[in-house]
């Protein structure tokens, strides 16, 4: 029988994000564990309403995704850790503007530009439904077919209630071909 361990997050880990958006026409970074898949073409970005970025997505209604290797998590750890409410972070990222207003972060291998749709709200947090304007990819992620592949992404997970960053390994087999009952 299985033990009853409380109410606990247990979908982790998840890929480590930087979200970007433009605060009084700065851009702003927050590292971001809670997000995920809501359709085809929508995400969720959920961030406790403390933080200084969502002023600007509110604002904007605009931010971007920007997923994290571990080329570039000393600086997303460092966005993480430190506050926009205090810290300028604006210079963290070089940085390119996309379409929709927000910063585009030039080392992130793969980044999705979203326009926020709906803000549904909990206690202490704001989750961001986005719909998905754009994705952003260097070309050494993609494959022959021009279709991203992960194990050249390599992207960064996180995994909570430790808070520890996990990288990704290999192939374990193709979906609906390992084995039948």
């Amino acid at each position: 029988m299985k033990k009853n361990i409380g109410k606990n997050l247990a979908l982790y880990p998840t890929p480590l994000a930087v979200v970007g958006a433009m605060v009084h026409h700065k851009p702003n970074y927050v590292l971001v564990g809670h997000l995920g898949i809501i359709g085809h073409d929508r995400v969720m970005v959920s961030l406790s309403k403390t933080h200084y970025t969502n002023r600007g997505i509110l604002e904007n209604r605009a931010l971007t995704i920007n997923l994290v290797d571990e080329a570039m998590l000393p600086k997303a750890d460092y966005v993480g850790r430190v506050s926009g409410n205090k810290t300028d972070k604006s210079d963290v990222f070089a940085y390119d503007t996309a379409e929709t207003g927000a910063p585009i972060i030039r080392e992130s291998p793969l980044v999705m530009e979203c326009i926020v749709d709906d803000i549904y709200k909990t206690e202490g947090f704001e989750s961001f439904i986005c719909k998905i304007a754009a994705v952003h990819a260097d070309e050494t992620v993609l494959d022959e077919n021009g279709k991203i592949s992960y194990l050249r992404l390599k992207p960064v997970l996180f995994e909570m209630p430790t808070y520890h960053y996990l990288c990704t390994g290999g192939v374990l087999g193709a979906c609906g071909k390992i084995a039948k009952p």
